[in-house]
């Protein structure tokens, strides 16, 4: 952020001085505006952003129909599991994908990929969806959106020429903000954060927690042990070893 911010004013200095003679200044002033508004996006920012993004990836997806073995085996694993999402409704579907992958949206929007369920049994995929659940409750998904939101801005600058006025993301940008969204890179806390969120949930709710530990082990073996979850997640092996921890504690 520090260094968007810097950008906005290096470029409006520039505009200024005759440097940047394209470059509208009102186009600027919408662009840094908009970096302004990532730091501050309210629940409602939130929840509008991620129904914009969760209808475009649906749109570009192929999604399971409910009649389809992989929409009902998700039907069967989501019992036990949140049915709302930071007050919203929790919406599950399926992607026909064979990348391995899920996420959850602050609006209530939770999606599997069919290549992490052909992956996983029944309790790591559980695991793994509590996990990502527990991304939008603590609060790291709007984090994520933030920093997507001004990258889109910084964006904005580039293309701020003539009239355009770059105040909000258009409908040509949602695509590409939805794909910074559920590519998201994490913390290492905020893994581990989400991790115990997921253990805690499974407790909670009396269903097996070993699964975690297996899921993990299994992205291990798929990405080399360097991360998980098409590179937007730190290392596997150690998230495994974290969770066998604390079942040994609690046991």
């Amino acid at each position: 952020m520090r260094h968007l911010l810097i950008t906005i004013t290096a470029a409006a200095a520039l505009s200024a001085c005759g440097g940047l003679k394209n470059l509208d200044s009102n186009a600027l002033a919408g662009a840094g505006g908009t970096a302004f508004k990532a730091m501050s996006l309210t629940d409602g920012d939130v929840q509008a952003l991620a129904n914009q993004s969760c209808a475009e990836l649906d749109k570009s997806s192929k999604v399971a129909p409910a009649t389809d073995a992989y929409s009902k085996r998700l039907e069967r694993v989501r019992q036990g599991l949140p049915t709302t999402i930071g007050g919203q409704p929790a919406s599950y579907k399926v992607y026909l994908t064979k990348d391995v992958n899920a996420w959850a949206m602050g609006n209530g929007c939770i999606r599997v990929y069919s290549g992490l369920m052909d992956l996983m049994n029944d309790d790591e995929l559980r695991g793994i969806i509590g996990h990502e659940i527990g991304h939008v409750a603590l609060g790291h998904s709007k984090k994520a959106m933030q920093t997507a939101y001004a990258v889109s801005a910084a964006r904005g600058i580039a293309g701020a020429t003539g009239n355009a006025a770059i105040t909000q993301l258009s409908s040509s940008q949602i695509g590409d903000f939805a794909e910074k969204l559920v590519n998201a890179q994490f913390s290492q806390s905020q893994e581990t954060d989400s991790d115990n969120y997921a253990f805690d949930l499974l407790t909670t709710q009396k269903l097996k927690r070993e699964g975690l530990v297996t899921a993990f082990q299994k992205l291990a073996k798929l990405d080399g042990g360097k991360s998980s979850m098409l590179s937007s997640h730190p290392a596997s092996g150690d998230r495994a070893a974290n969770i066998q921890k604390r079942l040994a504690s609690s046991k």
